[in-house]
Parts: structure tokens; C-alpha cells; sequence
């Protein structure tokens, strides 16, 4: 389970959580605009957009789950587990396994116009990149700073949604967990009003209770409901350093906590990282369970018309900083 958001103050934030209950080997990973993708279908892509994001590097190649581009546009992918629908090669269309989609989508777009525009001719096919690494089943949320949309390949072909809420967790399909936010309507950052009855006098004996109902559960309805209250409403001052931090504040509220989210045989569903880029500014953010720290990758300081990755492995353990 995962979830993922947008945020905008004077720059635009693209992240998201990654929970699962083991890790493949993550990295934050820059690939420059001249590493060779060689497509299983569609050819080979030498020269493309370079981009920045965390990714498992299988047999040299990054199979990202979400990145920023140099251009600023952003692309997550998220489980989507039983409604997810990949067909066999077509003709006439172009043919994109889906370990390939967000280096495809951000290889050649700058907008998320242009990624529909590219959308509008794909066929995400069920190639899987290894016997050892099957076909996963995902939907994307991909946004730049002025729109985002959710892509969803399901049984009646490939669904492209608006995304106003800039948010995407798992199940049930896009267009139903929107429709279930007409649900919480009433919340709200304020103290609420007496509605129950005239002839009563109720009071507010705590603050915070406008975002009663708010769930407060793991499953990914609930956490969709959650962060999309948490990030539109959530205020902050435009420096790097309070944007950032507010970012991390909006997906901490989603936070899962080794214990409570049990998957069998000892083992629990974890926030393993949680990422914040700055998409026009090309620097991937992230904490991990182990190290709340936040530590940053600047994608501009590596050689970007070059044709190798940089890997940078995750850094593990509590920084803890004692101040006597």
C-alpha cells in the first residue's frame, strides 16, 4: 500500500510513501539524458529527459516508482492490486511494458499535456521484466505544477482521469475514491457549529473537532480521505526548508507503523521511505523508517548529458542529534 501527493507554494513537491513489508534494494537513482533504454517492444530510447526518483536498478536498468523529470513533471506508481489490466502486443499502438512506463512517460514529456497526448496511443502490455520479477500491478499519478491526472489500465481499456485533489493511494478505482469523498463534505479546519439542535447547548471541548470522522485506519480509502483533507488544507511559508518539511508533515499523516498493518508470518506492512521532490528544482528528499532525517539528492549536481546512473543506496539508522 502506498500513497502519493502533489504540493505547490512557490515551487511544485512531487512524493509519496512507499509501505510494504520488505525492500528490494531502493536507491535514489539519476539517469541522465543519454542513458540507453532498450524497450522490450518500441526500440531503443538513447536520448531522452533526464530524471531523478527512487528505483530498484535490476541488471543495470531503473525500474522506477516514482520520479521527476528535468522539466518538472512528476509520475508515481502505485499498487492497484485485482483491477489492474495489462493486454498483449498490439498493433499499431505503442507498446510499453509496464516496468517501462515512467521512464517512457518522463523520458519524452515536459507537461502532463503532453503525457495524455502520449497516453492517447500507449498499450501497456504484460511483459515481465524477469522470471524472478513478474508483472506488478500498479495504477500512476502524473503531475506537473499545474494539473495531475491518475492513469488506470483496467478491464475496459486504459482510463484517464483528472486528478483534482492531487492524490493517489490504491483500491478501489480513481473515479469511486473520489466519488467516497462526498462522505466527508462536512469536515473542516474550523471549530464546528451547533447543528445538532437549537434546544440543546452543545459545546466545543476541544479544539481540532471540525475534522471529526476524518478516518484515521490504514486501508487505502481511508488514507486517501486523509491526505487529501491533510494537503488541502494545509498552509505554509514558501521557503525550501517550510515547504519541505510541510510536505512531510501532510504524508506523515498516513504514517504506518511497524505492528499495526499485520500481513502473516511475522511480518508487517512498513512506511519503508517517504519521498519529496522539488520537481523544479530536480532534488529528491526522503526519510526512511530507520532515519527520519531528512537527506537530499540533487539530481543537477551529477553530469546529466552523460550516459551512467548515479545510485545513491539509502542511508538506514536514527540520526539522532543529542544537544548536551
Amino acid at each position: 500500500m502506498c500513497t502519493a501527493a502533489t504540493y505547490k507554494t512557490k515551487d511544485f513537491y512531487f512524493g509519496r510513501t512507499l509501505d510494504y513489508e520488505f525492500s528490494y534494494g531502493d536507491e535514489v537513482t539519476v539517469t541522465p539524458r543519454n542513458f540507453p533504454f532498450h524497450l522490450r517492444h518500441a526500440g531503443d530510447m538513447d536520448s531522452h529527459y533526464a530524471m531523478i526518483g527512487m528505483a530498484y536498478v535490476a541488471q543495470g536498468v531503473p525500474l522506477y516508482y516514482d520520479a521527476v523529470n528535468e522539466k518538472g513533471l512528476g509520475m508515481a506508481g502505485l499498487n492497484f492490486v485485482g483491477n489492474a489490466v495489462y493486454r498483449d502486443v498490439t498493433e499499431g499502438k505503442d507498446n510499453i511494458a509496464q516496468f517501462e512506463l515512467i521512464a517512457w512517460i518522463l523520458g519524452q514529456c515536459a507537461s502532463v499535456k503532453e503525457a495524455k497526448e502520449l497516453l492517447d496511443k500507449i498499450n501497456i502490455v504484460n511483459t515481465p521484466f524477469s522470471p524472478e520479477l513478474p508483472v506488478a500491478q500498479l495504477h500512476w499519478i502524473i503531475a506537473d505544477r499545474d494539473e495531475a491526472i491518475t492513469v488506470e489500465a483496467v478491464k475496459d481499456g486504459l482510463r484517464v482521469y483528472p486528478n483534482p485533489v492531487g492524490v493517489l493511494t490504491n483500491n478501489p478505482p480513481f473515479d469511486t475514491q473520489m466519488f467516497l469523498l462526498n462522505q466527508y463534505r462536512h469536515l473542516s479546519p474550523q471549530t464546528p457549529d451547533n447543528h445538532f439542535s437549537s434546544e440543546l447547548d452543545l459545546t466545543a471541548y476541544s479544539r481540532g473537532m471540525g475534522a471529526i470522522g476524518l478516518p484515521g485506519d490504514l486501508s487505502s480509502t481511508s488514507r486517501f480521505a486523509r491526505v487529501a483533507f491533510v494537503k488541502m488544507n494545509a498552509v505554509s511559508g514558501d521557503s525550501e526548508e517550510e515547504s519541505v518539511s510541510q510536505f512531510f508533515h501532510i504524508l506523515g499523516s498516513v504514517d504506518q507503523q511497524r505492528g499495526c498493518c499485520d500481513v502473516g508470518e511475522g511480518k508487517f506492512e512498513i512506511t519503508l521511505y517517504t519521498s519529496c521532490c522539488n520537481a523544479d528544482k530536480g532534488i529528491y528528499y526522503y526519510t526512511t523508517y530507520e532515519n527520519h532525517q531528512i537527506t537530499a539528492v540533487d539530481m543537477h549536481r551529477e553530469n546529466l548529458d552523460g550516459d551512467t546512473l548515479s545510485r545513491y543506496p539509502l542511508i538506514q539508522g536514527e540520526q539522532i542529534r543529542y544537544q548536551n
